[in-house]
């Protein structure tokens, strides 16, 4: 298995966070749960106020070349465009090594079953992660965070709101887990009301 990277970009705290979040992307090979297969995995840990406080490994996953040539024309020029395919190659992780490693990273951080699951359309990542990854799928709280439903709320209530916020759109998994974060910042700030 490579050795993930994984970059703490605060101190490790003493105990875990009670409060800690979880947020996840998966790049696949298409939407189809059944026949696509994972091929990134990345993961953030935030507290409950948004800041990052430890950013797990990176992992392009190894399939077999037929996997990436059944893709569709979307899929091959989006991840041929940001050099997913060409890591995909290379790699030789695989999703049990994947699992194991992102697994490894969260355990540090947070308890099983503390952290819904979060991100932007997660009720997809999680299908895929049931399927392809039942261990992982298993450490998330049975609720989700999704952020894509607070945009649908959004879109109804404030669409100046959330027509001001702009995508990275790179596909690819770290890029996106950091999206959505700040996507919930953006959300925060404009459209929920706080009191302090």
């Amino acid at each position: 298995m490579n050795t993930p990277k994984v970059q703490i970009t605060h101190p490790k705290p003493t105990v875990k966070a009670k409060k800690a979040l979880i947020w996840i992307d998966l790049e696949m090979t298409g939407l189809d749960t059944v026949r696509d297969e994972i091929i990134e995995i990345a993961t953030i840990v935030t507290d409950d106020d948004l800041n990052i406080l430890a950013e797990g490994p990176v992992l392009a996953i190894k399939v077999a070349d037929t996997v990436l040539n059944n893709m569709d024309d979307w899929n091959k020029n989006q991840h041929g465009q940001s050099g997913l395919i060409d890591r995909v190659r290379r790699s030789t992780v695989t999703l049990a090594d994947a699992q194991t490693a992102t697994l490894e990273f969260l355990a540090k951080w947070v308890d099983k079953g503390v952290s819904p699951m979060c991100g932007n359309s997660i009720c997809q990542d999680r299908r895929f992660l049931a399927r392809q990854m039942p261990d992982l799928e298993a450490y998330f709280h049975y609720r989700n965070l999704d952020v894509s439903s607070v945009k649908e709320l959004c879109y109804r209530w404030r669409p100046d709101v959330a027509n001001s916020y702009q995508k990275g759109g790179t596909h690819l998994a770290l890029d996106d887990v950091r999206d959505s974060i700040r996507e919930l910042r953006h959300y925060r700030e404009h459209f929920f009301k706080l009191l302090d």
